[in-house]
């Protein structure tokens, strides 16, 4: 059966992740074993305003004053098993109107074996481009790597005009542990987005004991 993550952003649906057919055209700039069993997953949870999820592996500081709807887009979730929203937060209420784009941050994770045929991080964006276009966005350019503290990411930036603003969204996607997860981020500026990305840190892998 089908398994959809649809994450509302006021006025833009941003679809995070569905079943359907691997992109065979897409291309990965760095490819990955996509294990057929996906790890158990935590949830993670938000201390002191920086969210952490060991399972993953990674860390995201929380900008100052914004809204956490995680677990309302949690709760939209058809498959929990398969696809959760990990982190949700908005600069402002999503339901409150303004004449800015409302920047928000969503991090989901979908199990790789809902995608029958995927190898890479680039393939994922095949589905995800096709989606995201419908909803009005154009890509600016192709998949391309975009390594954070080591781990092979890769990265699509779109970009959908709204008369004299234009909303920018960058999607980061990893394929670990039998899982793809996702990270995007929206704002008004390629600066914007730039400057959530930053809190965005992983854990070094930990090394085998020696005996």
């Amino acid at each position: 059966m089908a398994c959809r993550v649809l994450i509302s952003f006021l006025a833009v649906a941003l679809i995070l992740g569905f079943q359907a057919e691997p992109a065979s055209s897409q291309q990965s700039p760095s490819p990955s074993t996509v294990p057929t069993t996906a790890a158990p997953l935590e949830s993670g949870e938000t201390v002191n305003g920086t969210y952490h999820n060991p399972t993953i592996g990674f860390r995201y500081k929380i900008p100052f004053g914004w809204v956490d709807r995680t677990e309302e887009m949690r709760d939209a979730s058809t498959d929990p098993p398969k696809a959760s929203v990990l982190l949700a937060v908005f600069e402002r209420p999503p339901e409150a109107k303004g004449d800015t784009v409302n920047s928000a941050v969503i991090i989901a994770v979908e199990s790789a074996s809902s995608y029958p045929g995927l190898k890479t991080a680039a393939q994922y964006f095949g589905p995800v481009t096709e989606l995201t276009t419908a909803k009005g966005f154009q890509a600016v350019a192709d998949p391309y790597d975009f390594p954070v503290d080591g781990r092979p990411i890769v990265r699509r930036d779109f970009i959908r005009s709204m008369g004299s603003i234009g909303m920018h969204q960058s999607t980061l996607a990893l394929v670990t542990k039998g899982w793809i997860v996702s990270f995007t981020f929206l704002a008004g500026s390629d600066d914007e987005v730039t400057a959530l990305i930053e809190p965005l840190a992983f854990e070094r892998p930990r090394k085998p004991a020696h005996k």
